[in-house]
């Protein structure tokens, strides 16, 4: 019941949040966003409530049509005219007459007519019955895909936020440090105990440092933008994260991953669902063999002057069995196409099973390869942090030059910022395990 309280809020809350200046939202709440007013997401909505409805007016053909016409004709045709008094119940025995027969005056009928249409044994009705609810849950199911797209997408944006977040405050120590640095050179110049070139190296050095720290705010102005984007809002809104993403323990093994995925990729599913609609066309093709019967009735009043007037009426009914005997080999062949575009069906849904355990066996591998990447980089920024430490002292007691001491200050940057960038990545290269398995919003909001 919380749950339920918690998600009406926060859906009433979306505007506001959406439209301020700059507002943040946690991971979860991002994806809620995104699965409430990403457009992708409403258009995949959309199509799906539009094959659940032509599935639903599928079930039409089995019930009676009503039709009522209404039409009106004027003639001096014999048997027009002859016709239209019989209807109108306006014969009279003056009518019989050679002259009149040959040449009547012209007359006016107005016709009203209410048909029924009732079929009795029609397989085509059945058959496509069964198209249209396949390709409802074939929509379906592209809905759910469309879902896990976003929902990873939305993923993406918010780790480029943070990355781009933790790149600006590495930046923005690298320009710290510079500064110091170039203190430490204009001192040592005044006081003559360095060269004017290594204040100047060190300014130039601060200057690049100044330079990247104005990429790094531009970038992470962009990462909010495409995060405000992802969940629904404007190409001119911005939107901050509130929480950083941590890194979580893998819980599943290969294999169990495999079959996760076979049983819930919604491209697998929606391959599957198209399988049966192409079994589902070759049984229509088939139908076409067997005889069709409807049942009708209908019942027409007459007028000559006014519509849906009633000078006289009648009615009729009746029963009527059509059998196509000949058609040129036309069902023949629309059977044997029918049969050919199952067994592609099938021949696809095949490969893709295998190329799904191959995707999933790959992403783990690659998270294996991120995870090395991302101790290298741990190690590496150790390293250059001590590296950084004992150059600095050697260049306080002038057994350095300014030279080393920059190398040293760019080594620590490299990797400062090569930590974050494999940081990014081994998060990445979790979610896309749950991507390629089908249970990344399972995983992720849970």
């Amino acid at each position: 019941m919380k749950s339920v309280v918690s998600s009406c809020v926060l859906f009433l809350m979306v505007p506001s949040i959406l439209w301020a200046a700059e507002s943040s939202v946690g991971l979860k709440e991002a994806l809620f966003l995104a699965m409430e007013r990403n457009h992708l997401v409403s258009g995949a909505s959309y199509e799906k409530e539009a094959a659940e409805r032509g599935a639903a007016a599928s079930w039409s053909r089995y019930f009676p049509r009503i039709f009522l016409d209404e039409s009106f004709a004027v003639s001096n045709s014999p048997t027009r005219v002859f016709m239209m008094k019989l209807d109108q119940g306006r014969f009279a025995s003056d009518d019989f007459l050679i002259g009149n027969l040959n040449g009547p005056s012209s007359r006016t009928d107005f016709r009203t007519t209410v048909s029924v249409e009732q079929p009795i044994f029609d397989l085509g009705i059945g058959y496509g019955r069964h198209l249209a609810e396949r390709e409802a849950e074939q929509q379906g199911e592209r809905y759910e895909g469309r879902r896990e797209e976003v929902g990873y997408a939305v993923y993406a944006a918010y780790l480029e936020v943070q990355r781009a977040r933790a790149v600006l405050a590495t930046a923005e120590k690298d320009v710290a440090e510079a500064r110091e640095h170039l203190r430490v050179a204009r001192a040592r110049n005044e006081q003559g105990a360095g060269l004017k070139s290594d204040e100047l190296r060190a300014r130039t050095f601060l200057s690049e440092m100044e330079e990247r720290n104005i990429t790094a705010l531009n970038d992470l102005r962009l990462a909010k933008m495409r995060l405000a984007l992802a969940v629904g809002g404007g190409a001119g809104e911005s939107l901050d994260i509130r929480e950083e993403v941590k890194g979580e323990p893998f819980r599943m093994n290969e294999d169990e991953m495999v079959r996760e995925a076979l049983l819930r990729r919604r491209d697998l599913k929606g391959a599957e669902k198209g399988m049966e609609r192409a079994e589902t066309a070759e049984g229509l093709a088939r139908s076409a063999w067997f005889p069709t019967l409807y049942a009708g009735a209908s019942y027409q009043m007459n007028d000559q002057d006014v519509p849906f007037g009633r000078d006289n009426d009648a009615w009729s009914a009746g029963v009527s069995l059509r059998w196509e005997l000949f058609d040129g080999r036309r069902r023949s062949n629309d059977q044997a196409r029918a049969r050919a575009s199952r067994d592609a069906s099938a021949q696809y849904l095949e490969q893709l099973r295998k190329e799904i355990a191959l995707q999933v066996r790959e992403s783990i591998l690659r998270r294996a390869e991120a995870g090395k990447r991302l101790e290298v980089a741990r190690h590496a920024l150790l390293a250059a942090d001590e590296g950084m430490r004992l150059v600095n002292k050697r260049f306080e007691n002038g057994l350095s030059t300014v030279v080393e001491l920059l190398d040293s200050q760019s080594a620590l940057s490299r990797a400062r910022t090569g930590l974050v960038e494999r940081e990014t990545e081994y998060l990445l290269a979790t979610a896309r395990i749950y991507r390629a398995a089908g249970v990344f919003l399972k995983e992720m909001t849970e």
